[in-house]
């Protein structure tokens, strides 16, 4: 492959992941920084992928740590791994948080299943919840809504990397704020 080759099959696979929940690409490790700088990662589920912006959709709860992290520094990696054909893609940028009340969270929860509503309606994330009951403590759903927030992650590099058996290949590009190839090159593994 050549490297406009490789710069569509990394985003070929990260659109197709936001579609098929067996896409080893559908779940991600978002990497943030915490208000102590240390660094802070955690798996999420990619939603929706904008090729054409290099933009990546993700959901999350508005009392999480990494909204409050993300609030503070925009500034983040996201890490995917596929088995097959052993590709890593890096990807680094920025995130945009829009919180309950904006148009884009209400647009995205209105497609989202119950189950995936469900995800809202406990407690804060990271909070104890002792002994009682996972039922106890639920709230409604119009309520749920509340702690429903939308990431959109705008991506400025990829770096693209496989594993072969023979020679490892590694590939760099770099997007304007539209989305647009700005560079592309090769580089040692």
């Amino acid at each position: 492959m050549n490297l406009a080759e490789v710069d569509a099959s990394a985003w070929a696979e990260l659109e197709g992941a936001a579609a098929d929940p067996q896409s080893a690409f559908r779940y991600l490790n978002l990497c943030s920084v915490d208000a102590g700088g240390r660094p802070q990662a955690r798996m999420v589920v990619l939603r929706r992928v904008d090729v054409a912006r290099r933009i990546l959709e993700i959901h999350t709860d508005v009392r999480s740590p990494k909204w409050q992290e993300i609030s503070a520094n925009p500034w983040v990696t996201i890490l995917g791994y596929g088995p097959q054909p052993k590709v890593q893609l890096r990807l680094q940028g920025s995130a945009e948080l829009y919180g309950p009340a904006s148009e884009c969270a209400t647009e995205a929860w209105s497609l989202l299943p119950r189950s995936t509503r469900s995800t809202y309606m406990g407690g804060p994330p990271g909070d104890e919840i002792g002994e009682r009951p996972a039922s106890e403590g639920k709230i409604a759903d119009a309520d749920a809504r509340a702690f429903f927030g939308v990431l959109l992650f705008r991506a400025e590099t990829l770096d693209w990397f496989q594993l072969r058996h023979a020679d490892n290949r590694r590939a760099v590009f770099a997007y304007d704020k539209l989305g647009a190839l700005t560079s592309s090159r090769w580089v040692n593994p």
